[in-house]
């Protein structure tokens, strides 16, 4: 039985450890298959405050885990793959145990949507990017592409557009699905070009990214593009599947929380991308950790005493 267990182990998990630990209350992090997350793929995370000339990925998620160990956190590398959330007490089953706490905090983050097609898994962190935002001022005055069509796209496009030389939007469609407004803000800039009716079916490099292999959907053309970066913007989905039809949730698979991070289970908290699909930062992410970290405390110290865990409610 622990007080809080911490369902996660990227910023949001980790950040959230040091906050209830630090209270002095029983906590676990359960890992999950990744630990740290997308930020632990990271190759070099340049915007996280405090760390001036940037710090390796895993190296954050190390020393956040070190400094909720240091508070008393434990943490245990397993995988939910259920949770029941007939509570307080909680029960959580893993692919090897199973675990009881008095609150939860689902930090389970979300998964990029992968082309699937060789050398993107080989250049993640040297050239294939899913986080305009976080990775454009690696590319200054150097050619890259963006993968996509929607908002995120042309927005992340857009962006890059302030770093690199030019900007290649690739569609596999003839129109966008972004706002008139994005659109025209593409259309209109000099460093945006498009690529239409195609599909990136080879990622090449060494090193880095050097070239992608592309292929016309209508006419069956192939070709190539010289690059040193690509943008891969096709989508998100949320790593939310132990809540579904046990917590509210949108019509996108977010679980769905107000401002203080609270579910429509009381005791049951979430933080970071599992309920953000706008900033899917680092930092927004472990402010949210905090967040349902401090509300889980006070549930947890306002509980009854005389609580029985879900073993001894069984024996009885």
């Amino acid at each position: 039985m622990y007080d809080i267990a911490i369902i996660g182990s990227g910023p949001g998990g980790l950040a959230a450890a040091v906050y209830a630990a630090r209270a002095r209350l029983s906590t676990v992090v359960i890992t999950g298959d990744e630990f740290g997350g997308q930020i632990a793929s990271t190759h070099e995370v340049d915007n996280y405050p405090g760390f001036e000339k940037g710090i390796m990925g895993p190296d954050l998620t190390m020393k956040m885990q070190a400094q909720s160990e240091r508070f008393g956190a434990e943490v245990i590398t397993d995988f939910i793959t259920d949770l029941d959330v007939d509570g307080p007490p909680f029960k959580l089953t893993g692919r090897l145990g199973h675990y009881e706490a008095r609150s939860v905090l689902i930090t389970t983050g979300a998964s990029y949507r992968k082309l699937g097609i060789p050398g993107e898994a080989e250049l993640v962190g040297r050239g294939v990017s899913y986080c305009g935002t976080c990775d454009a001022a690696f590319f200054p005055d150097v050619p890259v592409a963006v993968v996509g069509g929607g908002d995120s796209a042309i927005q992340e496009g857009l962006f890059l557009t302030r770093f690199a030389s030019s900007v290649t939007l690739i569609h596999r469609r003839d129109e966008l699905r972004a706002g008139a407004f994005l659109q025209q803000k593409a259309f209109e800039h000099e460093k945006f070009k498009f690529i239409w009716d195609t599909v990136v079916t080879e990622i090449v490099g060494d090193q880095g990214v050097k070239k992608l292999l592309l292929n016309n959907v209508k006419s069956g053309e192939e070709s190539t593009l010289d690059v040193e970066g690509i943008f891969i913007f096709i989508g998100h989905d949320p790593n939310t599947a132990i809540a579904t039809g046990k917590l509210d949730m949108d019509d996108h698979g977010y679980i769905l929380a107000n401002h203080l991070m609270h579910t429509s289970v009381e005791g049951i908290y979430v933080a970071g991308e599992a309920q953000d699909s706008h900033f899917r930062q680092a930092i927004t992410t472990a402010g949210d950790g905090v967040k349902a970290a401090m509300e889980a405390i006070h549930f947890v110290e306002n509980l009854p005493e005389e609580a029985p865990t879900l073993t001894e409610a069984a024996s009885t």
